[in-house]
């Protein structure tokens, strides 16, 4: 430019400049504070992310309503990692339908629009992370460079879970409201029964299909008549209306219906006020029943209800009639054998002792004594399983346990005829439901089977396995002779020895009927196989248990006779002994001459017993239950409700053996409860453990 300095012009630019640049850099600067304020909101979520969708920018309202830190999630994880897996799956299969692409589940179904320049506000379910889940309302830009190319997205988000509950509710409200609706008419068009409405006044107002039937009149004619025009006394129809709006309700307020052509029908009615929601008084409800068709059903049950009460009367007849015959058999049976069984005790171990000849005699006695009284038990306990009489107790026993005890208790009859036992090494402990008791009776049934009926120095072979992942199978092997089919057959009926009764072997015939009831008790199942020359297997399956712990372990009574026991420097301690039978008399009596320590007072009927014992106020009284006059019972309870008397020992003594005899006894009050056939050392250590309560001042 003519008579310009050139060295000038960029100055001159620059100063023409500086205002422009100073106004751009300001609304750079009210743009950051913008960008700065929006992103820093608490009030929604501003998610920013990369092309690929990992997060880039997480605001405090994201952190607010997300429960994620910025650090946790920035350069971590994308938008998609923070929502329902559900959802995505489902509006990636939306948009693929909508856009006739297919779309990812994932980041792609949440920007898809939005990289496509499409607007896209949507619904989204969050899940922060405490696991909870937070309804949404999303807002997704894509975000691109000066060459248009996308370069992130932006998705915004607000809480949405006011607006979610407001439509829940609604919707509930609405849904409610249709269910009342539905409800409503269905009581009145479902109704088996006549139903009906009426005004304060008895005008109808609402009547359902069958009150129309009841009347033949339609619904339109029903209502606005009055109530009591279809009945045939209008004023008792009127008067239940007037009861029931002064009452409250009537129930079972009978009204003969008139038809339109005649036709009368009883009804029952039952009936009550309705209100508004101020409680006051709309109208009667009332229900209609056709009276015929419940008193033929009345009629019906109680003549089913009494055959049913008297088979059931029957029957509970025949099964006490069936325990009052075995308790009579028990107790007839055990009587005369306690006299065979004492005496014998009594003489084997008599000072001096019988002859070797006099003592196999005895042994005889004794090992015939024992096995009928064993025969009798078993007798008994079938009688009882068979009514269904014989209480259980199942629980988790272990195997193991019980399989080690069984071993000990059948390792001499084994050795006896050098058969060699294998029982299985539980290095798991095994359990299964079952009453302790009974398995192990079960177990010894089929173990001592075995050893009896197996080949002399041959094995016998315990196993268990895991039949079904639910059950566990105990077999016991032998290698004897084995079974026929025909004789398989006749397994598990009762006293049917399969020819065995002829032979050395003893037995009863029952062990194998009464092991087959007690595993169905228990819930399994018990089989066998057999091949002949070769041997028999006899198994049992149990339900499985997890774990738990071991029943209760009885111990095995073992017959031993009794002792003299010789007591120096003591002053005797008396004891009265209640029974009517001579020859018991005579046994306790025999036993009490070997105690020093003793002296006896004998008495034959409760009444007698009762006297003797307030009179001399002995230090132990044995008691039969079965005396003349009254029961051993009755005369307990006596001498319990006697000061006196109530603090002495009391020890039953008696041939009633039957489970329900022996807790009835103790539920009485007695100190022990011994029964018939009498075990001598067991009797003895009994009434020393009675006389020392009395010595020590414990209550009997």
């Amino acid at each position: 430019m003519p008579g310009t300095n050139q060295s000038e012009l960029p100055l001159a630019k620059a100063a023409k400049s500086a205002p422009a640049e100073k106004g751009r850099e300001e609304a750079l600067l009210k743009t950051g504070a913008l960008q700065h304020a929006i992103f820093n909101s608490a009030n929604f979520s501003s998610i920013a992310t990369d092309e690929k969708g990992v997060i880039q920018l997480f605001n405090v309202g994201a952190e607010r309503m997300l429960g994620y830190l910025a650090s946790e999630v920035v350069d971590i994880v994308t938008p998609a990692d923070l929502s329902d897996p559900q959802e995505l799956v489902a509006r990636a299969r939306a948009l693929s339908v909508e856009l006739a692409t297919p779309i990812t589940p994932g980041f792609e179904a949440l920007v898809f629009k939005a990289s496509r320049g499409i607007e896209d506000i949507y619904e989204l379910t969050y899940v922060r992370k405490d696991g909870s889940r937070l309804p949404a309302v999303v807002s997704v830009t894509a975000l691109r460079d000066d060459a248009n190319g996308i370069i992130g997205y932006l998705l915004i988000g607000t809480d949405n879970t006011a607006r979610k509950q407001v439509e829940a509710d609604q919707k509930l409200l609405d849904q409610r409201l249709r269910d009342q609706q539905f409800y409503t008419r269905s009581l009145i068009e479902s109704s088996i029964d006549a139903l009906m409405t009426t005004d304060p006044a008895g005008i109808i107002t609402d009547v359902n299909k069958q009150m129309e039937a009841l009347t033949g009149c339609t619904r339109d004619e029903l209502i606005g008549a009055p109530f009591k025009s279809y009945f045939t006394d209008p004023e008792r129809a009127e008067a239940g209306i007037k009861r029931v709006l002064a009452s409250g309700r009537v129930t079972d307020y009978e009204l003969t219906a008139r038809a339109r052509d005649g036709k009368e029908t009883v009804v029952s009615y039952n009936a009550t006020t309705f209100h508004d929601r101020d409680r006051k008084v709309q109208g009667v409800f009332a229900a209609a029943r056709d009276v015929t068709d419940r008193r033929r059903i009345e009629v019906t049950m109680q003549e089913t209800n009494l055959g049913f009460e008297r088979a059931s009367a029957a029957a509970e007849k025949a099964n006490r009639a069936k325990s009052d015959f075995l308790s009579s058999m028990s107790h007839e049976l055990r009587s005369p054998l306690n006299a065979i069984l004492g005496f014998a005790q009594l003489i084997s171990s008599d000072s001096p002792p019988p002859t070797v000849l006099q003592q196999a005699s005895i042994d005889q006695i004794l090992h015939a004594g024992w096995y009928l009284l064993e025969l009798i038990n078993e007798v008994l306990d079938l009688a009882q399983v068979e009514s269904g009489r014989l209480a259980l107790s199942v629980e988790p026993v272990s195997l193991g346990e019980i399989m080690s005890e069984c071993q000990a208790m059948i390792e001499p009859q084994a050795q006896k005829r050098n058969i060699v036992t294998t029982v299985p090494d539980f290095a798991v402990p095994v359990f299964v439901e079952a009453d302790w008791t009974r398995l192990k009776q079960v177990l010894i049934n089929l173990l001592s089977n075995a050893i009896k009926y197996g080949r002399e120095g041959g094995t016998l072979a315990v196993d268990c396995f895991a039949r079904t992942p639910d059950t566990v199978r105990i077999s016991v092997r032998d290698n004897g002779n084995g079974l026929s089919a025909e004789k398989q057959a006749q397994l598990f009926q009762p006293f049917n020895r399969l020819g065995q009764e002829w032979s050395a072997v003893q037995g009863t015939g029952i062990g194998l009927v009464m092991s087959k009831r007690l595993v169905e008790l228990m819930g399994g199942t018990i089989g066998m196989e057999s091949w002949m020359g070769q041997g028999s297997v006899f198994w049992f399956e149990l339900n499985k248990a997890e774990d738990g712990r071991t029943g209760p372990r009885p111990v095995m009574e073992t017959v031993v006779a009794a002792a003299p026991r010789i007591e120096s420097n003591i002053d005797a301690r008396t004891i009265l002994y209640v029974e009517d039978n001579p020859a018991n008399l005579k046994l306790v009596e025999r036993l009490m001459e070997r105690r020093g320590d003793i002296r006896l007072l004998t008495a034959t009927d409760g009444s007698v017993g009762v006297q003797l014992a307030r009179a001399n106020h002995p230090d132990v009284i044995l008691m039969d239950i079965n005396l003349p006059g009254f029961s051993g019972i009755e005369a307990l309870r006596i001498l319990r409700e006697d000061p006196a008397t109530a603090d002495i020992p009391v020890v039953a003594l008696s041939a009633n053996a039957m489970p329900r005899d022996i807790e009835k006894g103790l539920e009485a009050g007695f100190f022990r409860y011994l029964t018939k056939p009498i075990q001598l050392n067991q009797l003895m250590e009994t009434l020393d453990l009675a006389l020392d309560s009395v010595v020590v001042g414990t209550p009997s």
